[in-house]
Protein backbone atom coordinates (compact mmCIF):
# COMPACT_ATOMS: atom_id res chain seq x y z
CA UNK A 1 0.00 0.00 0.00
CA UNK A 2 1.24 3.60 -0.58
CA UNK A 3 -0.51 6.76 -0.64
CA UNK A 4 -2.81 7.74 -3.24
CA UNK A 5 -2.19 3.65 -4.94
CA UNK A 6 -1.27 5.28 -8.70
CA UNK A 7 2.20 4.46 -8.37
CA UNK A 8 4.46 2.73 -6.01
CA UNK A 9 1.91 0.05 -4.56
CA UNK A 10 0.34 -0.81 -7.59
CA UNK A 11 4.17 -1.38 -9.35
CA UNK A 12 5.17 -3.54 -6.78
CA UNK A 13 1.41 -4.87 -6.60
CA UNK A 14 1.81 -5.64 -10.42
CA UNK A 15 5.74 -7.11 -10.03
CA UNK A 16 4.53 -9.38 -7.03
CA UNK A 17 1.86 -10.70 -9.35
CA UNK A 18 3.72 -11.54 -11.98
CA UNK A 19 6.51 -12.77 -9.87
CA UNK A 20 4.10 -15.13 -8.45
CA UNK A 21 1.91 -16.16 -10.77
CA UNK A 22 2.29 -19.94 -10.56
CA UNK A 23 1.50 -19.58 -7.24
CA UNK A 24 -1.76 -18.59 -7.80
CA UNK A 25 -2.35 -16.22 -5.03
CA UNK A 26 -4.01 -12.92 -4.54
CA UNK A 27 -1.59 -9.77 -4.40
CA UNK A 28 -3.95 -6.53 -4.15
CA UNK A 29 -2.53 -3.05 -3.24
CA UNK A 30 -4.31 -0.09 -1.38
CA UNK A 31 -3.70 3.77 -0.94
CA UNK A 32 -4.44 5.53 2.26
CA UNK A 33 -5.39 9.05 0.97
CA UNK A 34 -8.60 9.31 -1.32
CA UNK A 35 -8.22 8.38 -4.76
CA UNK A 36 -10.88 6.15 -6.21
CA UNK A 37 -10.55 4.27 -8.85
CA UNK A 38 -7.67 6.49 -10.97
CA UNK A 39 -5.41 4.73 -13.10
CA UNK A 40 -2.15 4.24 -12.64
CA UNK A 41 0.43 6.79 -13.34
CA UNK A 42 2.14 6.84 -17.14
CA UNK A 43 5.43 6.74 -16.02
CA UNK A 44 4.97 3.52 -13.20
CA UNK A 45 3.20 1.64 -16.11
CA UNK A 46 6.06 2.97 -18.39
CA UNK A 47 8.19 0.94 -15.58
CA UNK A 48 5.97 -2.00 -14.90
CA UNK A 49 6.38 -2.76 -18.81
CA UNK A 50 9.43 -2.45 -18.58
CA UNK A 51 10.36 -4.84 -15.74
CA UNK A 52 8.26 -7.59 -17.78
CA UNK A 53 4.38 -6.69 -16.64
CA UNK A 54 1.53 -6.99 -19.42
CA UNK A 55 0.60 -4.00 -20.22
CA UNK A 56 -2.85 -4.58 -19.90
CA UNK A 57 -2.29 -5.33 -16.08
CA UNK A 58 -0.92 -1.79 -15.52
CA UNK A 59 -4.23 -0.67 -18.13
CA UNK A 60 -6.58 -2.57 -15.79
CA UNK A 61 -5.45 -1.03 -12.56
CA UNK A 62 -7.70 1.57 -10.22
CA UNK A 63 -7.12 2.88 -7.58
CA UNK A 64 -8.95 2.12 -4.37
CA UNK A 65 -9.03 3.38 -0.98
CA UNK A 66 -7.50 1.49 2.33
CA UNK A 67 -10.18 -0.25 4.44
CA UNK A 68 -9.96 -2.07 8.02
CA UNK A 69 -11.89 -4.80 5.83
CA UNK A 70 -9.58 -5.24 3.20
CA UNK A 71 -6.71 -6.10 6.16
CA UNK A 72 -8.84 -8.68 7.50
CA UNK A 73 -7.39 -11.47 5.17
CA UNK A 74 -3.82 -10.52 3.71
CA UNK A 75 -1.51 -13.08 5.21
CA UNK A 76 0.96 -10.51 4.33
CA UNK A 77 1.02 -6.49 4.36
CA UNK A 78 3.42 -4.20 2.29
CA UNK A 79 3.73 -0.82 3.01
CA UNK A 80 5.94 1.57 0.99
CA UNK A 81 6.42 3.74 4.20
CA UNK A 82 6.56 4.01 7.93
CA UNK A 83 4.05 6.41 7.95
CA UNK A 84 1.54 3.58 6.13
CA UNK A 85 2.77 1.16 7.93
CA UNK A 86 1.15 3.13 11.35
CA UNK A 87 -1.41 3.96 9.26
CA UNK A 88 -2.55 -0.41 9.17
CA UNK A 89 -1.78 -0.40 12.79
CA UNK A 90 -4.16 2.22 13.55
CA UNK A 91 -6.70 0.64 11.47
CA UNK A 92 -5.90 -2.96 12.43
CA UNK A 93 -3.90 -3.47 15.45
CA UNK A 94 -4.15 -7.03 15.31
CA UNK A 95 -2.26 -6.90 11.85
CA UNK A 96 0.78 -5.37 12.66
CA UNK A 97 2.76 -8.18 13.48
CA UNK A 98 2.18 -9.25 9.46
CA UNK A 99 2.56 -5.69 8.41
CA UNK A 100 6.11 -4.33 6.95
CA UNK A 101 7.34 -1.76 5.19
CA UNK A 102 8.68 -3.30 1.96
CA UNK A 103 12.03 -2.64 2.48
CA UNK A 104 12.12 -3.48 5.97
CA UNK A 105 10.80 -7.04 4.97
CA UNK A 106 13.52 -7.67 2.63
CA UNK A 107 16.20 -6.01 5.03
CA UNK A 108 14.75 -9.06 8.32
CA UNK A 109 13.87 -11.47 5.11
CA UNK A 110 17.86 -11.51 4.01
CA UNK A 111 18.99 -12.34 7.49
CA UNK A 112 17.02 -15.32 7.76
CA UNK A 113 18.23 -18.54 6.65
CA UNK A 114 15.86 -20.41 4.24
CA UNK A 115 15.89 -23.47 6.88
CA UNK A 116 14.23 -20.87 9.33
CA UNK A 117 11.58 -20.18 7.02
CA UNK A 118 10.86 -23.50 5.80
CA UNK A 119 10.68 -24.79 9.46
CA UNK A 120 8.31 -22.14 10.48
CA UNK A 121 6.19 -23.10 7.31
CA UNK A 122 6.08 -26.33 8.15
CA UNK A 123 4.96 -26.01 11.29
CA UNK A 124 1.98 -24.32 10.66
CA UNK A 125 0.86 -27.42 8.46
CA UNK A 126 -0.04 -27.89 4.56
CA UNK A 127 -2.48 -24.41 4.33
CA UNK A 128 -0.44 -21.89 2.14
CA UNK A 129 -1.84 -19.28 3.60
CA UNK A 130 -1.27 -20.28 7.37
CA UNK A 131 2.11 -21.24 5.73
CA UNK A 132 3.02 -17.79 4.42
CA UNK A 133 1.83 -16.10 7.65
CA UNK A 134 4.75 -18.10 9.61
CA UNK A 135 6.79 -17.02 7.99
CA UNK A 136 5.85 -13.84 8.38
CA UNK A 137 5.85 -14.51 11.89
CA UNK A 138 9.31 -15.66 11.14
CA UNK A 139 10.68 -12.55 9.90
CA UNK A 140 8.84 -10.05 12.10
CA UNK A 141 10.32 -12.17 14.93
CA UNK A 142 13.95 -10.48 14.05
CA UNK A 143 12.58 -6.97 14.85
CA UNK A 144 14.71 -5.63 17.31
CA UNK A 145 17.19 -8.40 16.65
CA UNK A 146 19.28 -6.74 13.72
CA UNK A 147 20.76 -2.79 13.96
CA UNK A 148 17.68 -0.46 12.21
CA UNK A 149 18.90 1.64 9.31
CA UNK A 150 21.31 4.44 10.36
CA UNK A 151 18.84 6.56 8.61
CA UNK A 152 15.20 5.18 9.19
CA UNK A 153 14.02 6.23 6.07
CA UNK A 154 15.48 3.39 4.03
CA UNK A 155 13.08 1.57 5.26
CA UNK A 156 10.74 3.50 3.31
CA UNK A 157 10.29 3.88 -0.38
CA UNK A 158 10.29 7.21 -2.36
CA UNK A 159 7.11 8.81 -3.85
CA UNK A 160 7.67 9.46 -7.22
CA UNK A 161 4.03 11.26 -7.64
CA UNK A 162 4.88 14.27 -9.88
CA UNK A 163 8.53 14.18 -9.46
CA UNK A 164 9.69 13.23 -13.19
CA UNK A 165 11.07 9.48 -14.20
CA UNK A 166 14.16 9.85 -12.16
CA UNK A 167 12.05 9.95 -9.35
CA UNK A 168 9.87 6.52 -10.83
CA UNK A 169 13.38 4.75 -11.71
CA UNK A 170 14.62 5.41 -8.12
CA UNK A 171 11.40 4.42 -6.60
CA UNK A 172 11.42 1.18 -9.04
CA UNK A 173 15.07 0.99 -7.76
CA UNK A 174 14.21 0.52 -4.10
CA UNK A 175 11.35 -1.79 -5.03
CA UNK A 176 13.18 -4.15 -7.06
CA UNK A 177 15.43 -5.73 -4.82
CA UNK A 178 13.12 -5.72 -1.44
CA UNK A 179 9.95 -7.40 -3.95
CA UNK A 180 12.99 -10.41 -4.77
CA UNK A 181 13.28 -11.19 -1.25
CA UNK A 182 9.48 -11.13 -0.88
CA UNK A 183 9.46 -13.74 -3.38
CA UNK A 184 11.79 -15.75 -1.92
CA UNK A 185 10.22 -16.18 1.21
CA UNK A 186 6.60 -16.39 0.12
CA UNK A 187 8.14 -19.13 -2.44
CA UNK A 188 10.29 -21.12 0.49
CA UNK A 189 6.51 -21.20 2.69
CA UNK A 190 4.73 -22.67 -0.02
CA UNK A 191 7.22 -24.73 -2.09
Amino acid sequence: MCTGNIARSPLAEQLLRARLAPLQGRVHSAGTSGLDAVAMTPEAASLASRLGVPAADSAAHRSRYLTEALLESPDLILTMTRDHRRRVAELAPARLRSTFTVREFARLAAAIADGEIRDAAAAAGSDPSARVRAAAAAVASHRGMLPPPADPSEDDVVDPYKRGMAAYERSAAELERPIDEVVRIIRLSVG
